[in-house]
C-alpha cells in the first residue's frame, strides 16, 4: 500500500524540555551497559553550533535561518536547500519553476523518512527560482528543494557547503554546482578536491578569518554574526517531542474534549477512566479513527460550560502505559491514586531491570522521561527509574531456506514449540541451554542438539544423587568438622566444592550475571563427584567412611542449591528425594544459600613467577605460603635464573608472597 505523509493536528508530550537532563544523567547510570547509553545519546543528538540568517534576494525583510554545526564553513556556501515540507518553498518558488517544484514535492511525500536519509541514494532536488544573499561575503546563492533535508530537524533549511560535507559534495556533483574550498589542511588551496574535506584545518578564502585555525574561527564567526545581526549561537537536538496520537480504535482514549466555546478541555476527573464503545464499531482500515464515527460516544457536554462538545477521537501510544507501569507495581491495588507517595518512594528506583536492546531508545528513554516529569511534579523522589540494566541478547535460529541465522520471532514463523520440547526433555533442559549457550547480554543461536546435551547432563545429575540415596549413603544433615581423616582425593573434592560455591556465588551476582560459567562450574563438580565415587568403589562396591559419606552428602547438597536458580524443577525433586527437605513444604528455593570458607578455596600449589631486573625468566610450581627466605632460595636455585645472573652480583631480591620473585642484578 502506498504511504503518503500529510500534516495532521495531533497530541505530543514535550520530552524535548527534558533533553539536557536525559542526556546529562546518563553519566550517573553506572549500572547501565555503555552501548545503551551511547544509543540514547545519539538519539537525543545534541548538536551545538549557530543559526545563520540568509536574506532573500530582492526581499530585504525576508530571511531564512539555517542551523549549522560548522559556521567555519560559511564562506564556502554555494547553495541553500529547503525541506519539501518547508512553507517557504511555496512562498519563494517562482512561476517558471512551480511545475517542477510541485512534481518534486509530490514524489517526496511518498518517501519515508528513512528512505530520504539513506546516504547511498542518489541525491535529488530542483531549483525553486529564488536566491539568498550570504551575509558574510555578499555572494548570491540559489535556493533548492531536496528531500535529504527534513523539516523536523533544525529549521528545515540547510546551507550547502560541498567542499566540506559529503552529502553536499554529492549534491553539487549531481547538479554541477560550485565547490568552494574554505578550509585546508595546510593553509594552501587544493588543485582539485576529489572528496569533501571534513577535518579541522586552516581557514582560506574566508575574508578576515583567513589563516585562523578552523576550530578557533568557529566562535569568532558566531561572534561576528551576533554583532552584525546575521546569526546567533544555537543548540539543536535530534530528539523530537513525543507524538502520542494514534488514529485507531484499540487504545487508551486521550481524555480531552473539544468545545467551540472553551476550546480544548480536560474531561472531568469523575469520568475517568474513559471506556471505549463496544457496539457497532467498524474497523475498515480507511479514513480517520473508527471512534470518530461513533456519534453517541463522540458527542458529549463540555465539562466547563455545559454546551455541546466532541470527544478527542485519537487514542494514546501504547508506550504511555509501559512508561510508568513499574510505578504502579509498587501500589497495584490502590483504587484512589496511581500510587501512594510513601510506597513509590520506598520502592523506587528499581534495583535491577532486564530488557531487550531494542528498547534502548524508545521504552527506556520514555520511562526515564516519565520518571523525570513525575519528579518535577513532586510525585516521586527518584530521578531515574532503573539503577541497573541488563540488556539480554536475541535468540537466533538457523534457517535452511535463507542459509543464515535469523532472529527467532513469531512473524518469521521460526519459533520453537516449547510444549513439545518440554514434554520430551523438560523445561530445565531448555533453561540450562539458553543460560549456558552464551552470556545473557550476547546473542545465542538455538540448537536442539545443545538443549539435548543439557538434558543428558541433568540425567547424570539425577543418577548421581538417586544412586547415592538408594544406597542409603546420603546424610541429609552432613557434618564437615574434621577433615584430617580425609585422604588427598577427599581434600581435593572438599576444596573444589568450596571453590565452586565461591565462584558460582560471584557468577550469579548482579556484577557478573555469568550464568553460563555458573553452569560450567556445576558440571565440573558433578564430574569430580563421579570420579571420587569411582575411586572409592572396590569390586563394584562403594566403600566410604563416615567422614567420606558426610563429604559427598555435603557436596551434593550444595550442588543442588547452586543449580536451583537455573534448574528449579529437578533440584526441587532431588532435594526431597535426598531427604534434605524437612517436610513437604520445605522447598529448596527458600533454603539458605551455601557458604564457603575462603581459606579452603586456595590451592596448595601455586605458580611462582621468577624475574631478573623485572623481566620474566621462568615460572615454577611451588607450595603456597613459602617464607621470604624460601622463595628467595627457590629463585636462586633455578637454572634459568642462574644463567641470567652469570656471576654478576645480586643487588637485592624482591618477593611478592605467592606471586613472584624479582632478582635485581
Amino acid at each position: 500500500t502506498s504511504v503518503v505523509q500529510r500534516l495532521m493536528d495531533q497530541w505530543f508530550l514535550k520530552i524535548t524540555a527534558f533533553a539536557d537532563l536525559l542526556l546529562d544523567d546518563l553519566n550517573l547510570l553506572a549500572g547501565w551497559p555503555e552501548r545503551v547509553k551511547i544509543m540514547q545519546r545519539n538519539w537525543i543528538g545534541k548538536s551545538e553550533g549557530a543559526e545563520l540568517y540568509f536574506t532573500v534576494e530582492g526581499q530585504p525583510s525576508k530571511t531564512i535561518a539555517v542551523f549549522t554545526t560548522r559556521p567555519d564553513t560559511v564562506f564556502g556556501v554555494s547553495y541553500l536547500v529547503l525541506a519539501p515540507e518547508n512553507p517557504l518553498v511555496q512562498e519563494l518558488t517562482t512561476r517558471e519553476c512551480s511545475g517542477s517544484v510541485k512534481d518534486y514535492i509530490e514524489q517526496a511525500i511518498h518517501k519515508t523518512e528513512l528512505e530520504r536519509l539513506v546516504t547511498e541514494k542518489v541525491k535529488t532536488g530542483v531549483f525553486i527560482g529564488s536566491n539568498v544573499i550570504n551575509p558574510f561575503n555578499g555572494a548570491i546563492v540559489p535556493i533548492w528543494v531536496s528531500d535529504y533535508v527534513l523539516m523536523s530537524y533544525g529549521t528545515g533549511a540547510v546551507m550547502g557547503v560541498p567542499a566540506h560535507d559529503e552529502r553536499d559534495f554529492e549534491f553539487a556533483k549531481a547538479f554541477k554546482l560550485p565547490v568552494k574550498e574554505v578550509i585546508s589542511p595546510t593553509g594552501q588551496p587544493s588543485t582539485k578536491l576529489l572528496a569533501a574535506y571534513l577535518e579541522p584545518g586552516v581557514m582560506i578564502h574566508s575574508g578576515q578569518f583567513d589563516g585562523l585555525a578552523s576550530n578557533t574561527a568557529k566562535q569568532q564567526i558566531i561572534d561576528w554574526a551576533v554583532k552584525n545581526q546575521a546569526g546567533s549561537p544555537a543548540t539543536q537536538y535530534r530528539l523530537r517531542d513525543w507524538l502520542i496520537s494514534r488514529q485507531r480504535y484499540w487504545g487508551c482514549p486521550i481524555p480531552l474534549i473539544h468545545c467551540q466555546r472553551c476550546g480544548v478541555v480536560p474531561v472531568s476527573e469523575n469520568e475517568l477512566p474513559i471506556e471505549l464503545p463496544i457496539a457497532g464499531v467498524e474497523l475498515t482500515g480507511f479514513g480517520s479513527s473508527p471512534l470518530a464515527r461513533q456519534e453517541s460516544w463522540v458527542n458529549v457536554t463540555c465539562s466547563q460550560c455545559g454546551t455541546a462538545a466532541r470527544r478527542e477521537t485519537d487514542t494514546m501510544d501504547t508506550f504511555i502505559d509501559s512508561s510508568w507501569y513499574f510505578l504502579r507495581y509498587t501500589d497495584a491495588e490502590n483504587c484512589q491514586t496511581p500510587f501512594s507517595l510513601d510506597k513509590v518512594n520506598y520502592w523506587m528506583p528499581i534495583d535491577q531491570y532486564v530488557g531487550g536492546i531494542e528498547h534502548a531508545i524508545l521504552h527506556l528513554l520514555y520511562a526515564r522521561f516519565f520518571t523525570k516529569a513525575l519528579s518535577a511534579l513532586g510525585l516521586v523522589n527518584c530521578h531515574e527509574p532503573f539503577a541497573n540494566l541488563l540488556s539480554q541478547g536475541m535468540v537466533t535460529k538457523y534457517s535452511p531456506t535463507s542459509g543464515r541465522t535469523e532472529k527467532m520471532s513469531k512473524s518469521r514463523g521460526n519459533v520453537v514449540g516449547t510444549t513439545d520440547f518440554f514434554k520430551r526433555y523438560g523445561a530445565d533442559a531448555a533453561r540450562l541451554f539458553t543460560l549456558f549457550a552464551a552470556p545473557p547480554a550476547q546473542e545465542l543461536e538455538w540448537s536442539e542438539e545443545g538443549a539435548i546435551g543439557q538434558f543428558r547432563f541433568l540425567g547424570r545429575l539425577w543418577r548421581l544423587v538417586t544412586d547415592f540415596v538408594d544406597k542409603g549413603l546420603m546424610e541429609p544433615e552432613p557434618i564437615i568438622d574434621n577433615t584430617t581423616h580425609l585422604d588427598l582425593s577427599g581434600k581435593l573434592l572438599l576444596r573444589l566444592t568450596h571453590k565452586t560455591i565461591k565462584a558460582v556465588t560471584k557468577d550469579l551476582s548482579p556484577e557478573c550475571y555469568g550464568f553460563n560459567t555458573a553452569i560450567a562450574r556445576s558440571m565440573e563438580l558433578v564430574n569430580a563427584l563421579y570420579k571420587y565415587l569411582a575411586e572409592k568403589t572396590v569390586s563394584n562396591k562403594l566403600v566410604l567412611s563416615q567422614s567420606e559419606k558426610n563429604l559427598v552428602s555435603w557436596s551434593i547438597k550444595n550442588l543442588l542449591l547452586l543449580l536451583a536458580p537455573m534448574a528449579p524443577h529437578i533440584t526441587e525433586e532431588l532435594w526431597h528425594r535426598s531427604g534434605c527437605a524437612k517436610n513437604l513444604n520445605d522447598s529448596i528455593h527458600i533454603s539458605p544459600w551455601p557458604q564457603y570458607e575462603d581459606l579452603l578455596t586456595l590451592d596448595e600449589q601455586i605458580e611462582l613467577v621468577l624475574q631478573v631486573n623485572g623481566k620474566v625468566v621462568s615460572k615454577v610450581t611451588a607450595a603456597r605460603g613459602l617464607t621470604q627466605m624460601q622463595a628467595q632460595q627457590l629463585a636462586l636455585d633455578d637454572s634459568k635464573i642462574q644463567g641470567k645472573i652469570n656471576g654478576q652480583s645480586v643487588h637485592k631480591i624482591i618477593v611478592v608472597p605467592d606471586k613472584l620473585v624479582n632478582v635485581v642484578i
